[in-house]
Parts: C-alpha cells; sequence; structure tokens
C-alpha cells in the first residue's frame, strides 16, 4: 500500500513532485545565467554582472533578502530565493569515496 511518501516512483505524487521540479528548474534557468565572456564564466543573476557568489556572500555575512536589494536595486526576491536554489543544486549530489 502506498503511504503517500514518494522517492520518485510512479506515484502521482511523484508524478507531480517531478512536475514542480521542472517547474522550478526551469525558473531557475531563466534567472541564473552563465555566459563564458561574462565575469569569467561564473553564474549571474538574469545576465547582468551580479554573481550568485555576490549574493550569497551577502547572505552569509547577515544581510537579509531586503537588505541586499536595496544595496542592489536590480535584483528581485525571487533572484536571491534563485541563487539559494542554485546554490543548493549545485551541492546536492553524490560523493561516492574511494
Amino acid at each position: 500500500m502506498d503511504s503517500g511518501v514518494s522517492g520518485g516512483g510512479s506515484t502521482a505524487n511523484g508524478r507531480i513532485e517531478t512536475l514542480v521540479e521542472r517547474e522550478n528548474m526551469a525558473e531557475l534557468m531563466d534567472r541564473i545565467t552563465v555566459d563564458p565572456e561574462q565575469c569569467g564564466g561564473r553564474p549571474c543573476i538574469r545576465g547582468m554582472r551580479i554573481r550568485v557568489s555576490d549574493v550569497l556572500d551577502l547572505l552569509a555575512n547577515g544581510l537579509s533578502a531586503e537588505e541586499i536589494i536595496e544595496e542592489m536595486p536590480d535584483l528581485e526576491p525571487e533572484d536571491v530565493r534563485a541563487s539559494l536554489r542554485f546554490a543548493s543544486r549545485r551541492l546536492d549530489h553524490p560523493v561516492v569515496a574511494a
């Protein structure tokens, strides 16, 4: 019997989670851009010269999303969230120890 918890199986819940994940990834790719000709190919926010790492560094130094947007008025709240989501996805991969 299905408990409603899905590990990406073929349940309806699993299909919905996959659909939501695809939509989130599409939104993320709209917000985070990588251009070899810009900022040394580092991930940036919407083609601007604001690097994802700049946003993450400001968050790590204790600034709130609102304070970051005050410092960089071209940013939108979704850009800050996308930076965090991008970093999370970059780090969320299996590591095989030899």
